[in-house]
């Protein structure tokens, strides 16, 4: 049954033809009709399409990793899945084997370029750094070459060649990573003089793990190839002894200062465990696969799912969670891919590295890096996209930090604010969060809590305890604003 309009609608008039109105002007404004009531209708469907997805997300939290290049985003994303998503940690544990080969193997590498180097009497890089004067030779210590170096150098020399099969094996999509120049938005001219910039060869890195841990929906898992055939274990068990002696020589440590060469962070993990790690029955560990380093230069997402949240709802039944974590590239250049995934986010967990103060981008050496991080850090809090934003702080490598400061650096030498404070851990550490705690007050465009972690995040046990507190507090803050309690 139709609906007729009474003789008093108001509607009969609008509707009614113009008049006058020829067959002509009658088609067309049928046709401008039906296409509003097209395009009204497809609104109508966009906004509830919408609220469907909205209503499936409720749910899903959306955290992005941040921080500068090497501040400890990938091993931070390597702890919560070791702890949250252990089924697929465990698939890809194999995977890791050659990753933490390649890690070794270009740690030797790059060692032997340096003992060619002084071989052929090529001047170390100039610096004005606290590291130069720890470069110098202790008084009395022989710093020159003999013949058992050139014979280590011979007999390592396999390991280049193995190099060049690990990344093959690896897979495609890596790349290598050239140092970049300075991002338009840096406050300095562009200086073209190269003795300001650092040479540094091309880091090998992957545009997701992904690429290498799980190729077609497989784990990589090198015990696939017979133990016979896999000659890169072989080469690297034969060379153990020599790996550990070049690693052990005073000589080899000089030239490393005198160098200004900083290995990575894992570097001294791996080289100090050769007997474990270089040998045909190696078995990879946790630890191992959180201290390895393989570089992205691609956005990777990581779904985490808890079956059951720690608080229940009020009618008593318990939330299930999803959580979608970001890890992006850390570098100034890569840092314009970060603005799309501001949209909707729920958490930022901001890694800034404690140990940076006496070092400088290898973007750009003209800028500290705890500079850089401040500066960061600033621009997260100011933005307006980011207001509702929660805010996690973990100011990381502690451990580092800590090394440094038993090795006499001075924190105010390089950071003039701090002055006559105790040059220890525990004073630095608190110094910076009154800073990064204090930028967030009068930087966030509304009031709103930062929670700040010290942390070690290569400390699996320690990182542990942290994530399960930064789990609760972002469910709980998630689920009062769901209005859920």
């Amino acid at each position: 049954m139709g609906f007729t309009p009474g003789p008093s609608d108001p509607f009969i008039e609008f509707m009614r033809p113009p008049p006058g109105e020829t067959p002509a002007q009658a088609t067309a404004r049928m046709k401008r009709e039906l296409d509003a009531q097209r395009r009204s209708d497809a609104i109508d469907e966009s906004i509830k399409q919408a609220r469907e997805q909205a209503k499936k997300e409720k749910h899903i939290i959306k955290v992005l990793l941040l921080g500068q290049s090497e501040s400890g985003k990938s091993t931070t994303l390597k702890n919560f899945r070791m702890r949250y998503s252990r089924d697929d940690w465990e698939k890809e544990r194999n995977g890791w084997r050659a990753v933490i080969q390649l890690n070794i193997v270009r740690s030797i590498t790059t060692i032997l370029s340096v003992m060619e180097a002084e071989l052929n009497g090529e001047a170390p890089a100039e610096s004005d750094d606290d590291e130069a004067t720890l470069a110098q030779p202790d008084e009395g210590e022989d710093s020159r070459f003999t013949e058992r170096h050139q014979l280590l150098m011979i007999r390592l020399a396999p390991l280049r060649g193995v190099e060049a099969e690990l990344k093959r094996r690896l897979g495609t999509g890596s790349e290598p990573v050239h140092p970049a120049l300075p991002m338009t938005a840096t406050p300095f001219e562009v200086v073209n003089d190269a003795s300001n910039m650092r040479r540094t060869s091309p880091e090998f890195a992957v545009r997701s793990w992904k690429d290498v841990l799980d190729p077609e929906g497989r784990p990589l898992r090198t015990e696939d190839i017979p133990p016979d055939l896999d000659s890169v274990t072989d080469i690297i068990a034969g060379c153990k002894d020599d790996m550990k002696a070049l690693w052990d020589d005073k000589c080899v440590r000089l030239a490393l200062r005198r160098r200004k060469l900083r290995l990575p962070d894992s570097a001294g993990f791996f080289l100090n465990d050769l007997d474990r790690i270089a040998s045909r029955d190696y078995v990879v560990s946790d630890n191992d696969i959180v201290r390895a380093r393989l570089r992205t230069v691609g956005i990777q997402e990581h779904r985490l799912r808890f079956k059951h949240g720690p608080f229940d709802n009020p009618k008593g039944k318990e939330t299930g969670w999803e959580w979608r974590i970001f890890d992006v590239g850390g570098c100034r250049t890569s840092r314009a891919a970060w603005l799309p995934f501001f949209d909707n986010v729920n958490v930022i967990i901001f890694l800034s590295p404690v140990s940076v103060f006496d070092q400088r981008l290898e973007e750009d050496p003209r800028v500290n890096r705890l500079e850089d991080s401040i500066i960061l850090w600033t621009s997260i809090c100011q933005s307006k996209l980011l207001a509702k934003t929660q805010l996690i702080l973990f100011l990381n490598k502690c451990d580092l930090l800590r090394r440094k400061l038993k090795r006499g650096i001075q924190v105010k030498a390089y950071l003039p604010s701090y002055g006559n404070r105790p040059n220890d851990v525990i004073p630095v550490v608190k110094y910076l969060r009154e800073k990064f705690k204090d930028i967030q007050k009068h930087s966030s465009p509304e009031l709103r809590s930062t929670y700040i972690y010290p942390t070690t995040v290569t400390d699996t046990e320690a990182t542990a305890v942290t994530l399960e507190s930064v789990r609760d507090g972002v469910l709980r803050e998630n689920l009062a604003t769901s209005q859920l309690i």
